[in-house]
């Protein structure tokens, strides 16, 4: 079968196999996921694209699995858990299996901080637990938060909170807390004043980095709420920040996304850590591409 030819798959999903009329944003999907299917096959890899869900394929007829671009996993979440569950035992995955289960839940960012990373102070409401926005505000002494889940994407059910709006948002919290665990971190200042870093490490190595920026009025950097991405040469200090939360991480990604702003103490902080199917900006870095390559080895 013509299938078991291939050494590794890069993922993508069902939208960005062959779209027709590409927009901007495809176009720079396929270029990405390009760049990174050409690294492979130059260091002498047998590579194909295929969507996660593809439901033809047989994925026990490749040695390895690449997430890149699977972009609607957190759309159809239990479906794509069955999935990982199910593929983890017939193929390798780049990431790793535990690093990518570990990375869904924003638990992971407690982690972290207990192997010395720093990130915001963070504030967990798990399932079926009984409070209020305005009891945690009154607890915290805080005046103006950020409300997300644990899983998510995209800034799903992200909100700004702060003591004009908070019982605007009590009931869809109450809601909320019933059906997921959600998490609380004050609203960090330096996001809207300065931006927020992606550092892109791979194979451990720092390789490129750029700057989001929310709209004027927003506080979310993604583009698709009007957010803007600016290449970005970050200081000594940030790189070791970067490296250092990667190394924080076992297993060892292949790749990886640093998102860091200084927070509100004005220290480096990490407000995420992408390991699953981040954005990489590889346009910006084709480059980063071959380091990727080479520090895939299976």
């Amino acid at each position: 079968m013509e299938d078991s030819l291939y050494d590794i798959i890069v993922l993508t999903d069902d939208r960005y196999v062959n779209p027709e009329n590409p927009n901007w944003y495809i176009q720079n999907i396929l270029q990405e996921d390009g760049l990174v299917v050409e690294a492979l096959k130059a260091k002498g890899y047998r590579v194909g694209r295929k969507s996660w869900s593809d439901p033809d394929f047989d994925w026990s007829h490749t040695r390895a699995i690449v997430f890149r671009t699977t972009w609607d996993y957190f759309d159809r979440y239990e479906e794509w858990k069955n999935w990982l569950e199910s593929v983890s035992q017939v193929t390798e995955m780049i990431n790793p299996y535990e690093l990518i289960r570990w990375n869904m839940d924003k638990h992971y960012l407690s982690d972290l901080q207990e192997k010395g990373i720093n990130i915001p102070e963070t504030h967990y409401v798990e399932i079926g637990v009984t409070t209020t926005l305005t009891a945690l505000f009154a607890q915290k002494g805080w005046t103006e938060c950020i409300l997300k889940p644990c899983i998510s994407g995209a800034a799903r059910h992200t909100y700004r909170i702060d003591l004009s709006n908070i019982h605007e948002h009590e009931a869809t919290f109450q809601q909320l807390i019933l059906e997921e665990a959600m998490m609380l971190q004050p609203f960090q200042k330096n996001v809207v004043e300065k931006g927020e870093i992606s550092l892109m490490v791979m194979g451990g190595q720092f390789t490129h980095a750029v700057l989001k920026i929310a709209k004027p009025g927003d506080f979310r950097v993604q583009d698709d709420f009007g957010g803007t991405v600016h290449e970005y040469e970050p200081t000594a200090e940030e790189i070791a920040f970067a490296e250092k939360a990667v190394a924080a991480c076992s297993p060892q990604p292949f790749y990886a996304r640093v998102d860091i702003i200084r927070d509100n103490q004005e220290n480096l902080a990490v407000i995420e850590m992408e390991l699953i199917e981040p954005e990489l900006w590889f346009r910006l870095k084709p480059e980063a591409a071959e380091v990727l390559a080479r520090s895939i080895s299976i």
